[in-house]
């Protein structure tokens, strides 16, 4: 299995009049293919937040049983992430990304055929081992997306090529909602009643579709293919180099204790990463429970508002990413503070939608659509930025172990413990939804300071290695 997934050897360089135009293509290809890949993995990692609604009120699941099974994904994502990450800086990218898709998609379908139990806490343990194996096998996408783009993309570059490829799972998570309104149709024309079986069954069909085109478009790295590096193709030596000589071959207790375990930088954008995930997360996955309980939208219109939060990410990165490149000189700390900023004041909106519709003179529905959108727009920014500036703190040999290691944090504490665990046991007491709206706006604010306070240091590790290379 280790030579299945070894990378592939050096080609001999192709001639000089031909590595421009080739490099042009297969740039291009390995970009679309990190795209689409990745969207593909989040047609199969949310499916339960659309499906619980439906499930509790088959009496099948409760809100706390909903989020412990929801949970599932990111404790195990965030272990998968960070060891596959490892793993992932020794490994050929097509493949690794390619095989966990075709094994993950095949996992969550099989969910939409199980005849559920009685029992709410036998269905929870059913659906939390379902996504614990789905998550680890999660962790097999973004680490190779990443060794792809900083093999293919320069440091001054970077930072936006990532924001645009970033938006891969805004379209994932947003097409998601679309796919299971359009599965939930099917079902019910053939005279199924749990339509929400869809929710796990139609979008997994389509991943198994997408990685396909995607063995067909992606390569490891440009050496793979006859070219030269990419910090040699573009003059572009501002990022920290590959060990000469030790590609694919530094060990792992080196990569971490080296490059992670000492680099404070690296702590202080991860535990920032917790509370961005955390609101993330927390309002995403909840907002079709929240939304349908409270009366205040249709299961229709809460999978649309779903779906909205998802795809205003998709401009709201771009925009986030254009502005580094443009205005800071690739640095990722400045666009993040402001990003934070405009994320309380969407999750205000959201939270007093009522009040807000009342004021305004409109229906609830709208002043959701936008409050949701708003927030996607500007939450998303900062999770492309952090993922970017893990990979700017290290090696090229050490990416992967650098966004496994930021990942961790995220998920585990800010995704599985906050975002599912934590609100899904506060929004069923008597504290409600009031307080976890409390929780979200906290947890921007902190998420806001702790970038605020990379500003400086991330400027100046820049400027320090502009100089080494003059």
């Amino acid at each position: 299995m280790s030579n299945f997934f070894s990378p592939p050897a050096a080609k001999p360089r192709l001639a000089a009049d031909r590595i421009d135009a080739e490099y042009r293509s297969m740039r291009l290809k390995v970009f679309l293919g990190a795209f689409l890949g990745y969207a593909a993995y989040y047609l199969v990692r949310k499916n339960l937040s659309l499906a619980a609604p439906g499930m509790i009120a088959d009496g099948l699941l409760d809100k706390p049983t909903a989020g412990f099974a929801m949970a599932g994904i990111p404790i195990a994502y965030a272990f998968s992430k960070f060891l596959m990450g490892s793993l992932s800086d020794h490994s050929d990218a097509r493949k690794f990304l390619v095989v966990g898709l075709i094994i993950a998609s095949t996992v969550m379908a099989s969910i939409g055929f199980v005849p559920f139990a009685d029992s709410i806490g036998v269905n929870g343990w059913i659906l939390f081992g379902f996504m614990l194996l789905v998550g680890w096998l999660s962790g097999m996408g973004w680490p190779p997306c990443g060794r792809v783009m900083a093999h293919w993309f320069s440091q001054n570059e970077r930072s936006f090529k990532m924001s645009i490829w970033n938006c891969s799972h805004n379209l994932g998570g947003g097409s998601l909602g679309l796919l299971v309104s359009v599965g939930v149709v099917i079902l019910a024309t053939m005279g199924i009643e749990q339509t929400w079986r869809a929710a796990f069954i139609f979008p997994s069909v389509v991943a198994l579709c997408v990685a396909v085109v995607c063995w067909w478009l992606l390569r490891d790295r440009p050496e793979a293919c006859g070219l030269p590096p990419i910090e040699e193709y573009r003059n572009d030596y501002t990022s920290q180099k590959a060990e000469k000589g030790e590609e694919n071959r530094i060990p792992f207790r080196r990569l971490f204790v080296d490059y992670v375990f000492k680099n404070h930088l690296l702590w202080m954008i991860a535990i920032a990463n917790v509370f961005v995930y955390f609101v993330r997360y927390g309002v995403s996955d909840w907002a079709p429970t929240y939304l349908q309980e409270l009366e205040i939208m249709s299961a229709a219109d809460s999978r649309f508002a779903f779906s909205l939060f998802e795809y205003a990410g998709i401009p709201g990165t771009i925009i986030c990413g254009w502005l580094s490149v443009k205005f800071f000189q690739g640095r990722c700390a400045p666009v993040n503070v402001i990003s934070m900023a405009i994320v309380v004041l969407g999750l205000i909106c959201y939270w007093q939608a009522a009040a807000v519709a009342q004021m305004l003179g409109c229906d609830v529905n709208w002043v959701v659509y936008a409050a949701l959108s708003l927030t996607g727009f500007a939450v998303y920014g900062p999770i492309a930025m952090i993922g970017i500036q893990a990979l700017s703190f290290v090696p090229k040999n050490a990416a992967g172990t650098a966004a496994g290691f930021v990942g961790l944090f995220g998920y585990l504490l800010g995704d599985a413990v906050l975002s599912k665990i934590a609100i899904g046991y506060v929004a069923d007491s008597s504290l409600g939804w009031g307080v976890t709206f409390w929780m979200f706006i906290v947890g921007s604010l902190i998420a806001t300071l702790i970038c605020a306070v990379t500003w400086g240091k991330e400027q100046k590790m820049m400027l320090e290695r502009r100089a080494e290379h003059k």
